[in-house]
């Protein structure tokens, strides 16, 4: 099949694009017959829908020197006490943290980051949930803190 240059010359836009678009962020183009190919940015941060971002931060030792939270632990906390709470989303990750505890002593431990996602408009009512998650964790697994981190941020979905 022969190609015309008008063609070819979108043939090699697309080709590119592609490529470049398998390891980079969404790019749009105008591809007019008259007019060199112009490739628009990807979407600036400053797009999408104001957030709060929370993270809290559960620890695994025991102050007492019981035996650390385990996964299956964990997990069953976060099923019946945190989804029904916020049943949109989540996200956990394993950590490995430190810190100095009440009696100055740093203790090192197995962690888990709990990372919650909601819009601005919902502040309060999140955060006297996620300040119930905070104090439930702490009684259940005699913690002596669950730290929490709140940072603004904008989301797209």
């Amino acid at each position: 099949m022969t190609m015309t240059k008008p063609r070819m010359r979108l043939a090699a836009v697309a080709l590119t694009a592609g490529l470049l678009g398998a390891g980079a962020p969404v790019a749009y183009a105008s591809l007019d017959d008259d007019s060199e190919p112009a490739i628009a940015s990807a979407k600036p941060a400053a797009e999408g829908s104001p957030y709060i971002e929370t993270s809290l931060m559960f620890g695994t030792a025991r102050p007492n020197g019981g035996p650390p939270v385990t996964d299956k632990q964990f997990r069953a906390f976060v099923d019946t006490y945190v989804t029904p709470r916020f049943p949109s989303g989540l996200t956990v990750q394993d950590g490995y943290g430190q810190y100095r505890d009440t009696h100055g002593k740093i203790e090192r431990e197995r962690s888990y980051e709990l990372i919650l996602l909601y819009p601005t408009s919902q502040s309060r009512p999140a955060g006297t949930k996620i300040e119930a998650i905070r104090k439930e964790y702490m009684k259940r697994y005699a913690q002596e803190s669950v730290a929490r981190i709140d940072d603004r941020t904008r989301v797209d979905f």
